[in-house]
């Protein structure tokens, strides 16, 4: 395979992106407040109601208002209402946690006073982490997750919020995949889902205050890719599940479901990806999904959080005629990005258990 680490990007344009853009409009010109201090500074000025300044204004101020108004009421009717989270209470669940994104999530709800398990073949490096109790567990096995469970249960509680955040790369063509990386690759990446579902989601249902499930998919589940196929379908998997799932638990309301779909992130599991175009879809650091996650399983909200922006347009892509679907593909390069791919290196011949995505 080959090794080599793609070119760095070292001009001063180089950190901009679409979704910086965007960032700022949402806090100036898109946001209902900035948008009515416009019209509010022109009458400061004494200009006229019907003076065009004012007209366009309240105008833009009123458009962007019904906007916002629109997205809270479509987010409530898709979702329903919050789940009240206390934190002090709360017992969360974490499957490959010992590094990446799973660890930083886990960092953080240990320090602000919640009770976190994790679970991973890897060994928590940081033993002394505050409210974290790490677990060997292979969450492919279902044995190894009823015994961990009932050590939880006797050790913590009973867990009200599980993240689904274990995960495999191969980065391999089909073709030189053996059949052991595919089981294992599948089982990782999409079994061990159904396994941690059902051996916590009863006790989340027994319980008074509910729970929360985090379901971490990829942008790659929508897209496929060359070199990812096992990736890729495990992921298009994962999303399916979590929509599926989500219709079942509608006659219990208070467990929440949210589903992760981002594009490449810089940990080590996608070490020597190369990324066409940082500009329309940039390497997302980890601490954004962890901030995003964080808030939404705080407020006790079911969501659907997509980072970069095309992760959350990529949808459309489908309705595209298939020859621009073609051309689109070939642009982007998002089937010759595993070309450099390096991954995380350990002792191990599987990464089994690794954190995301």
């Amino acid at each position: 395979m080959n090794t080599t680490r793609p070119p760095t990007h070292d001009s001063w344009f180089a950190p901009l992106s679409i979704d910086i853009f965007l960032k700022v409009l949402n806090i100036t010109l898109l946001h209902p407040f900035v948008a009515w201090i416009i019209p509010l500074c022109f009458r400061a000025e004494h200009q006229a109601w019907d003076t065009r300044p004012m007209v366009v204004s309240i105008t833009w101020a009123i458009f962007v208002t019904l906007l916002w108004m629109g997205n809270v009421m479509s987010h409530k009717i898709a979702y329903g209402m919050h789940r009240e989270v206390d934190l002090n209470e709360e017992v969360i669940v974490i499957t490959g946690g010992t590094s990446g994104l799973g660890l930083l999530i886990a960092e953080v709800y240990g320090m602000r006073g919640a009770t976190v398990a994790i679970l991973d073949t890897k060994p928590l490096e940081n033993t002394e982490s505050r409210g974290i109790t790490y677990y060997q567990c292979d969450v492919t096995d279902k044995a190894q997750i009823a015994r961990v469970a009932a050590d939880i249960e006797r050790d913590l509680g009973t867990p009200t919020i599980l993240i689904n955040n274990a995960a495999v790369v191969l980065g391999k063509k089909l073709l030189d995949m053996d059949i052991n990386e595919i089981d294992n690759s599948l089982k990782t990446n999409l079994l061990s889902h159904f396994y941690t579902i059902k051996t916590f989601l009863p006790g989340m249902i027994n319980s008074e205050t509910g729970g929360t499930i985090v379901t971490m998919s990829s942008v790659i589940g929508h897209l496929g890719a060359a070199q990812l196929s096992d990736y890729a379908a495990a992921k298009a998997g994962v999303t399916a599940l979590h929509k599926s799932l989500a219709a079942e638990l509608q006659e219990y309301p208070e467990i929440k479901t949210i589903l992760v779909t981002p594009g490449q992130l810089s940990t080590p599991l996608f070490n020597g990806v190369h990324t066409p175009s940082r500009f329309i879809a940039p390497v997302v650091e980890p601490i954004e999904v962890a901030k995003e996650v964080i808030k939404a399983i705080d407020l006790g909200l079911s969501d659907h959080i997509g980072m970069p922006l095309y992760a959350r347009w990529v949808d459309w892509y489908n309705v595209l005629p298939v020859g621009l679907q073609k051309i689109t593909r070939k642009l982007s390069g998002v089937d010759r990005g595993m070309k450099t791919f390096v991954g995380r290196k350990s002792p191990e011949t599987s990464e089994k258990n690794g954190s995301l995505i």
